[in-house]
């Protein structure tokens, strides 16, 4: 018997394409925040929308199956959510630092969790994460100055958007499943490269954006997709949303290791603190929800 099939390796290799998947993601973000110089934010996320767009297309062919007029709404509210919550991460990511603006856009699904409960205990959740955010937003923390806070209103939207996204994205995925992520790319990609063409113009048909926007593409979406479709119906919601959390942390070691970002000690500790509080939001589940996790991709 291999590995893979013992029961200890079907518990573990879930778990590692999870952590395979939020790698690639943040070190996409990092990637992506290379070519801003050339496309500008706006750009360099309609480039990575349209090729991720297209390869998805390709890849899962959405118009094998048919979608009704009530079905397209909720797509288009989801992939317009999916848009605009790029959009706003880039323009963060142009501004302050990848791990603090990962950790601002995560009070989105913050949020979500906490609204949709009806418990005692969130509320000590909403303080910890609260008071994580006061000290991320305090003048002068930051090493290299105060935080630009036209970034930190763009991470705090994309944290509204994710958010949007969620609550969306499971109404769709509900009836549609994957191709409703398939469908929601495209419509975030229509939606979006107006703005990228405006901004970057002739340059996003260079090679060197081609090229990189197409690694940012795979790295940031067509892979952690794929890994996570794999991964997410054998995870219970538990280990999902614990594994999740680390996002923020994921995000801070991209920015340090690629981009040479560095966070003080302050700064780790609110970070830390955001974590927690989606760790508790987690592992005290609402008796109402389900064991399992939501089945589908969400696009950072």
């Amino acid at each position: 018997m291999s590995y893979l099939s013992s029961p200890l390796g079907q518990r573990l290799w879930p778990v590692a394409l999870l952590l395979v998947s939020m790698s690639a993601i943040q070190s996409g973000a990092a990637l992506a925040h290379g070519l801003f110089a050339a496309a500008g934010p706006a750009g360099t996320t309609s480039i990575r929308l349209i090729i991720a767009a297209v390869l998805l297309v390709a890849l899962f062919r959405p118009w094998r199956h048919t979608v009704g007029p009530r079905a397209w709404r909720t797509i288009i509210l989801y992939g317009l959510a999916m848009g605009t919550m790029n959009f706003l991460l880039y323009q963060a990511l142009a501004r302050i630092p990848l791990g603090i603006a990962v950790a601002l856009e995560f009070t989105g699904p913050l949020l979500v969790a906490v609204v949709s409960s009806r418990r005692a205990l969130d509320g000590l959740w909403v303080v910890i994460a609260v008071g994580g955010l006061a000290v991320l937003l305090w003048p002068d923390q930051s090493i290299s100055g105060p935080l630009d806070p036209v970034g930190v209103a763009c991470a705090l939207g994309a944290g509204v958007c994710w958010a949007l996204y969620i609550v969306f994205g499971q109404r769709a995925g509900a009836s549609h499943g994957l191709q409703s992520a398939v469908l929601g790319t495209v419509v975030a990609a229509l939606f979006i490269a107006p703005i990228g063409v405006l901004e970057a113009g002739s340059a996003l048909l260079s090679p060197h954006v081609l090229m990189l926007g197409a690694f940012v593409a795979v790295l940031s979406t067509a892979l952690p997709y794929t890994l996570e479709m794999i991964a997410l119906p054998r995870l219970p919601r538990a280990t999902f949303g614990t594994l999740m959390s680390l996002e923020p942390a994921v995000g801070a070691l991209s920015g340090l290791l690629f981009l040479g970002q560095t966070l003080g000690l302050l700064q780790w500790l609110a970070v830390g603190a955001i974590m927690l509080a989606s760790i508790g939001t987690t592992l005290t589940p609402d008796n109402r929800v389900t064991d399992r996790a939501y089945e589908a991709p969400r696009p950072d």
